[in-house]
């Protein structure tokens, strides 16, 4: 008998039908003898509609109270699907974050979970009843309802499977697993068995929506193994583990573990700056000061003592990164800024580069054979990312996707 913990996202409780669907699967693992704890999202589009009326009132909402407002969207999922369990036989009891009592630290609208109390779950468990519990919410020790920002269910899901020392967190979605890229640009893209928290993490932070990030750092830093599976779909799904990856013959699977892209990049230059030490910092102190997050930089050295300094942010955050760039430019006697939207980033993600030479060369000749200029490099331990212009994207992903011989079963 497994101690299970299974997380429905919005998608998968958009109806009542899809409700009593997964309440069915959920039967299904009782009959099989395992224990299961569920965590739930709102359902589909709910949150956003909240978030909508809030607004309405001030564009700019208090947080508290936002919280406070957002947070229900997930107290009527946990009730629907308690109500659909117990109308086939399953006994099972709701629960809110505040009332399994996941305590958080007071940042609204992106708290971070410090502590989850087991007993009641446990006692359930052990009762033969299912908790039902809402994710994406806890509770500060001072009784506010706090929210843990975008996808924050999958991190309650997470959080309880290490609290409870759950066999599997199973994540159920609208996938049958993790791809080695995304299907809707190549439909030859492969569904992969298993793959590293490390390789996970990263493609997650380079635009793979499968996962929330906060939740893969979870899994991994309390070892808690992850499987991503379809709701609607049955198969293995993807396993994400702390091992490295073998095939049944005992042969490591294939270098790269998949293609990661993004589209919501943007391009600022700061041209002209003096050449000299402490100017990265004059300049992207600022930026940080201002709560924006740079990713990718360059700096290249010019032959009259001066240089252009390269870097990307999200494209929403672009008005305010000139703003401050500008600002700063000024102060140094600096040419100027520019700043371009037309970019897009591709990465290749797998731990294989560790101990292989030459897939930086293949990705920039495979690049180079259709013609597709890079403009930005970064590189780390098992990930390679170029910064390329937008409408080159899906040209890029099918190519390097071939490339690498990524549609191949190992």
């Amino acid at each position: 008998m497994a101690l299970l913990v299974h997380k429905y996202g919005g998608t998968s409780m958009g109806s009542v039908e899809r409700i009593e669907h997964v309440a069915s699967k959920v039967a299904a693992a009782r009959a099989r003898g395992d224990q299961v704890v569920v965590v739930v999202s709102a359902m589909s589009g709910e949150t956003d509609r909240l978030i909508k009326l809030a607004k309405a009132i001030d564009p700019r909402p208090v947080s508290r109270e936002l919280d406070q407002m957002i947070a229900t969207g997930e107290q009527v999922t946990i009730a629907m699907l308690a109500i659909a369990l117990e109308k086939m036989g399953v006994r099972a009891r709701s629960y809110t974050g505040a009332q399994v009592a996941i305590r958080t630290d007071r940042a609204y609208n992106k708290a971070r979970i410090r502590h989850i109390e087991t007993e009641r779950l446990l006692a359930d468990c052990n009762a033969g009843i299912v908790p039902v519990v809402a994710g994406f919410q806890g509770i500060d020790d001072d009784g506010n309802i706090t929210t843990l920002g975008r996808g924050g269910s999958d991190t309650t899901g997470v959080a309880l499977a290490a609290a409870l020392k759950a066999d599997e967190c199973q994540i159920y979605t609208d996938v049958d697993g993790v791809y080695t890229t995304d299907p809707r640009v190549e439909p030859k893209a492969r569904r992969l068995n298993r793959i590293t928290f490390e390789e996970m993490l990263e493609l997650a932070s380079l635009g793979s929506k499968v996962l929330q990030i906060r939740s893969v750092e979870f899994a991994g830093k309390y070892k808690v193994p992850l499987r991503v599976l379809s709701t609607f779909v049955d198969g293995p799904g993807t396993l994400i583990t702390l091992d490295e990856k073998k095939t049944e013959s005992g042969v490591e699977e294939p270098l790269i573990a998949g293609i990661a892209f993004s589209r919501d990049e943007a391009q600022l230059t700061v041209a002209g700056v003096p050449d000299r030490p402490g100017i990265a910092a004059a300049i992207l102190g600022p930026i940080g000061d201002a709560n924006i997050e740079v990713d990718m930089i360059v700096q290249n050295v010019g032959a009259d003592g001066t240089t252009d300094f390269t870097f990307t942010v999200s494209r929403g955050e672009l008005d305010r990164a000139a703003e401050v760039s500008r600002k700063v430019a000024e102060s140094l006697g600096a040419a100027g800024i520019r700043t371009a939207t037309d970019i897009c980033k591709v990465s290749l993600v797998g731990v294989g580069m560790r101990s292989h030479a030459g897939i930086a060369a293949k990705m920039f000749k495979t690049l180079a054979a259709e013609s597709i200029n890079i403009r930005m490099i970064s590189t780390s331990e098992i990930k390679i990312s170029v910064v390329v212009e937008d409408k080159y994207l899906e040209l890029a992903v099918r190519s390097l996707h071939k490339a690498f011989d990524l549609e191949q079963a190992p």
